[in-house]
């Protein structure tokens, strides 16, 4: 019996233990599903933990927010303009701290979208570049510069002739492509996104197709409005989808560096374009030398000398070296319209053998009043024995160019056109045996005022009068001539304008001295002529007046108006010549007014231009 009654007290205690378990089970089931019943009926007001755990969330991410656009303003330092990225740090700041400061109950739902950054377009007026990259307005006296030294006058010539900005919709479509094409590899990757990837395919390749077949707003189709606008919708749904900025930044700078590098290479490219275009003979000039050429095959009425005139020393004689027939004969015709009197004037142009029948037969048949004009090749051995050359040499133009330390320094001040003798100014003694005196004119001059003063100046024994520079010194010159007996501080001086006196350039015996040097500093290539003509014409330069000539009209965009009227003769020394397309437009109607608009050649070879 004691077992027995032993035996059922036992399960008794046991039975109250499970039911107490299952009482507390069920208890606990009863609770998980009335929290979240309570937070549904709005009884999570109470919990003020919880709205200080969702404001720390936001906070936290916030912060995130602006660390991670630190680090990418860092990223992107050395390409995009530091103002631009720290006005884009403040706004997404101030952002942040408004968001904060504002009251729970005035927030919107949702995390907040960062202030769109608006760039301002690079303009020539505040951007420029060196070497592809871009800088800003404060360094753009010193990109020109640097632009200056690298290309030459090409960078003046452009930045005058820049043009403003044409085609807005065809450049928009551009920047339109260029942001759609740096999202698409992001948005490809999300498969949640296949609808949107999918669009922004499609717009890219309709842009794509519209802009290999338009390159101006007027080849536009009529529905160009419409595919701007739905690649715009497609571009800002694009930009609220969560992606992985490091992807969208590599992607944005492997585009960037593309369109630095078309950039750099299409500077390149126009530079040499531009030098080719100086170095050679336009279309129509070729034309018209060809076509007298023929003529004077053709005829031979007009072949008749007046060598009576071309030896009688107590003329006036002009010397030109040309190989171009328009540029000679705006010479003779200015020369000649301004002078008092013609009956003395004779003109002697040297030419060589590709021009010569074609500078023959274009004086024999222009007269210039009373003056006249003899054609002489300088390259027939025949005739001048050794006093020719294998080819004509023309005036030889240096461009030189000094630092300038100015506070604010201009790409004119530092760089010089020096134009100087060629080789074939040192015949003119042979070639004239018979002659004391000559006045030597460069084929880029036009007279404006009559020079028979020329002829009455006493020089004092000096060999040559010409026009001093002295923004150009002797002493600065050393650093591309190297240490040699120039007078410190002395000016250089040009050709354009020289008067010769031929007698004492023999007694001096000019032209052996000259050789001499040559053959001495024939290591120095380009520079060996500048040398050797500065070194013998050393205190042998008579100074003339500088009224009678104004430089500067084939480079220089800033010469004043009234000193180029006033100038006797006006010289297009640089790049720029008048009869080039590159000529500077301003200075061309100097030159322009003494051609013959009515010559039958001139208009068949399209020279009237």
């Amino acid at each position: 019996m004691k077992g027995g009654s032993g035996g059922g007290g036992g399960v008794a205690p046991a039975k109250r233990r499970w039911r107490g378990l299952a009482i507390a089970v069920l208890f606990l089931v009863v609770l998980s599903m009335l929290v979240p019943l309570g937070f549904l009926l709005g009884l999570h007001s109470g919990f003020h933990s919880a709205g200080a755990f969702i404001n720390l969330q936001l906070d936290l991410f916030l912060g995130d927010r602006s660390s991670h656009i630190d680090n990418l303003v860092r990223k992107l330092g050395p390409t995009l303009p530091k103002d631009v990225l720290k006005g884009f740090v403040n706004e997404a700041k101030n952002e942040t701290s408004s968001i904060n400061a504002t009251p729970r109950t005035e927030q919107k739902k949702g995390i907040p979208i960062p202030p769109q950054v608006v760039m301002q377009p690079f303009t020539s007026k505040n951007i420029s570049r060196i070497n592809g990259k871009a800088k800003m307005k404060s360094d753009v006296d010193e990109s020109e510069g640097f632009c200056d030294l690298k290309y030459g006058s090409y960078c003046i010539w452009r930045e005058e002739n820049r043009e403003e900005m044409q085609d807005s919709m065809v450049k928009k479509l551009k920047d339109q492509l260029f942001v759609a094409r740096a999202y698409f590899p992001s948005i490809a990757k999300i498969p949640a996104q296949s609808k949107l990837s999918g669009e922004l395919k499609q717009n890219i390749q309709e842009v794509e197709r519209v802009l290999s077949e338009s390159t101006t707003d007027a080849d536009l189709p009529p529905e160009i409005q419409k595919k701007s606008r739905r690649m715009e919708a497609v571009i800002a749904r694009a930009k609220s989808v969560s992606l992985d900025c490091n992807n969208v930044d590599k992607k944005l700078r492997q585009i960037f560096d593309l369109t630095e590098d078309e950039a750099n290479f299409h500077m390149k490219q126009s530079a040499f374009l531009y030098q080719l275009a100086v170095q050679t003979m336009p279309k129509s000039l070729h034309c018209l030398s060809m076509r007298l050429t023929v003529e004077y095959f053709r005829d031979h009425l007009f072949d008749k000398e007046l060598s009576e005139k071309y030896s009688d020393p107590t003329l006036q004689h002009y010397v030109i070296f040309s190989n171009n027939v328009i540029a000679s004969s705006v010479v003779i015709n200015s020369t000649v319209v301004h002078a008092r009197d013609t009956v003395n004037q004779v003109f002697h142009v040297l030419t060589d053998w590709q021009n010569y029948y074609a500078m023959k037969h274009w004086f024999l048949r222009n007269t210039f009043r009373d003056a006249v004009v003899q054609v002489l090749n300088i390259e027939d051995s025949d005739s001048y024995g050794k006093a020719t050359l294998s080819h004509l040499t023309l005036p030889v133009e240096f461009r030189v160019s000094f630092p300038s330390n100015d506070s604010a320094p201009a790409i004119h001040n530092r760089t010089q056109y020096v134009s100087i003798f060629s080789h074939s100014h040192y015949l003119l003694p042979e070639i004239f045996k018979n002659l004391e005196k000559v006045v030597v004119l460069d084929d880029d001059v036009v007279v404006q005022q009559d020079l028979s003063a020329l002829w009455s100046l006493n020089m004092g024994g000096k060999v040559t009068g010409a026009i001093e520079i002295c923004s150009v010194k002797m002493d600065q010159l050393q650093s591309y001539l190297g240490d040699h007996s120039f007078q410190k501080h002395s000016c250089s001086w040009m050709s354009g304008l020289n008067v010769i006196d031929l007698a004492r350039w023999r007694d001096l015996d000019i032209s052996e001295t000259y050789w001499k040097l040559v053959k001495e500093q024939v290591s120095m290539k380009e520079g060996s002529a500048l040398l050797a003509t500065l070194l013998t014409f050393q205190d042998q330069i008579y100074a003339l007046d500088r009224v009678w000539v104004l430089s500067g009209l084939g480079h220089d965009y800033g010469l004043d108006i009234e000193g180029i009227k006033k100038a006797a003769v006006l010289h297009y020394n640089g790049n720029m010549k008048p009869w080039l397309d590159l000529g500077i437009p301003k200075y061309k109607e100097y030159w322009k007014k003494f051609l013959n608009h009515e010559d039958q050649y001139l208009s068949e070879c399209n020279v009237n231009r």
